[in-house]
């Protein structure tokens, strides 16, 4: 017997009942966003693997263990892209966008690809929203970017469950002398170091100081720390991003073992985190990273930007149970139709009515069906009213109106005053 056909592990469907929530979400952020003045670029999500060890790091976590590689017919290595920043800085790059010190704002949406555990809110394919701004240095955009995603909070009713963490990690000359200094201090003792601490401390020693191993965090408390090393231009651009948060009034928790998983970060990092789920707390990360674009074959270009993920985030909404009464019902109105005539004018009359109110979710019944079946179906529906169409409402050109949920007596309303009838009880509420 032949095995089962089913999704690849780590890689899941997104089921209709799910996808309304999702593209609430979608849409509320891709609404935000426009009016921030971003604009949406569109990335393959195939890109020669060269792209990623040259932006992400060759020995980072994701380059050795977690992305998807595969040569093509033409023995080229290609990966699926295990992040969004590195193909958003190739596009700009590849079409001169950013030349001549252009200032973009972009923003783009999609599955990303990382071979990891799955587990809940982490998985192989995921997909993230990300933000990315080239040609501006300041540390106003730094927070125009946080205070974006606060209002988005707002929006989505989550403020009170994140946290906004932050940090900076100067430049990369003062982060290099930071380096030496903790692997010189690490070194030392490496023998009470875990074992993954002690592979990173010849690869990636700073990702050390976001280790959840207790010994190993104690041990960092003696450690050099990185605010030591910043240099008077970090100093002064990470002090303009505190005073413009503060103007906001978003409150912010520096934390100095901030420091992002990928090579590429400068400057300000931050995260927006949440103790409502579990151990994946990270709902929102990004940062400055203004080397990345002369290091991929670029004329220096400063850019700064963050990731959100759609997964998370969607299953924040439910854990706070933040959802819109509008997205659990995908129908307003229900419409029975008894007989092959009332079926004919049910179609006709259903498409004057989408004509005349825009945005009302009217779904006719098909495949016919007794009066019993068709009430079953529309009850199912989750609409707010059925409308009740046969021979005796053809004669008198009316259609039954009869309320599903809640009180309300059954009426008759005429043919043509049906559409402001339905506009004035669901579309206006």
């Amino acid at each position: 017997m032949s095995k089962s056909l089913q999704a690849i592990r780590g890689m899941n469907d997104i089921l209709p009942e799910q996808t309304p929530l999702w593209r609430y979400f979608e849409g509320t952020v891709a609404g935000l966003l426009d009016n921030y003045g971003y604009r949406q670029i569109r990335m393959p999500i195939v890109e020669f693997t060269e792209l990623f060890k040259r932006s992400i790091g060759e020995v980072t976590d994701i380059v050795e263990k977690e992305m998807y590689t595969f040569e093509d017919r033409n023995g080229d290595s290609l990966t699926l892209r295990p992040e969004g920043t590195a193909a958003c800085v190739r596009a700009v790059l590849e079409h001169g966008i950013t030349g001549g010190g252009q200032v973009q704002k972009l923003w783009y949406i999609g599955p990303m690809f990382r071979h990891e555990r799955p587990q809940k809110g982490r998985y192989r394919q995921f997909h993230q929203i990300g933000v990315e701004v080239f040609n501006l240095d300041g540390p106003d955009i730094d927070a125009e970017l946080i205070v974006l995603t606060w209002r988005l909070w707002g929006q989505l009713g989550i403020r009170d469950a994140v946290k906004l963490e932050l940090n900076s990690l100067g430049t990369s000359e003062a982060r290099g002398r930071y380096r030496d200094a903790l692997v010189e201090f690490l070194s030392a003792r490496l023998d009470l170091l875990d074992e993954d601490s002690q592979r990173r401390l010849k690869t990636n020693p700073l990702r050390i100081l976001d280790t959840k191993v207790p010994e190993t965090q104690a041990l960092l408390a003696d450690a050099p720390k990185l605010e030591e090393y910043l240099d008077e231009e970090s100093r002064l651009h990470f002090e303009g991003l505190k005073a413009r948060l503060d103007a906001a009034g978003i409150p912010y928790v520096l934390n100095p073992k901030l420091v992002r998983g990928l090579d590429y970060y400068s400057k300000t990092v931050f995260e927006w985190v949440t103790d409502k789920l579990g151990a994946q707390g990270t709902v929102c990360a990004g940062g400055r990273y203004d080397g990345l674009v002369e290091q991929m074959g670029g004329k220096p270009t400063t850019g700064v930007g963050f990731a959100m993920g759609i997964e998370r985030l969607i299953l924040l909404l439910e854990t706070l149970e933040q959802i819109p009464e509008s997205i659990a019902r995908q129908v307003d109105v229900y419409l029975c139709a008894f007989g092959e005539q009332a079926e004919l004018a049910g179609l006709a009359l259903s498409e004057r009515v989408r004509d005349s109110v825009p945005g009302l979710r009217l779904q006719v019944n098909a495949g016919g069906g007794s009066f019993k079946s068709q009430f079953k179906k529309a009850d199912k529906s989750g609409a707010l009213y059925a409308l009740i169409l046969g021979d005796d409402e053809l004669e008198q050109q009316v259609v039954g109106f009869k309320p599903l949920r809640g009180q309300g007596e059954q009426q008759n309303i005429a043919f043509d005053a049906l559409a402001e009838h339905l506009a004035a009880c669901v579309v206006q509420g």
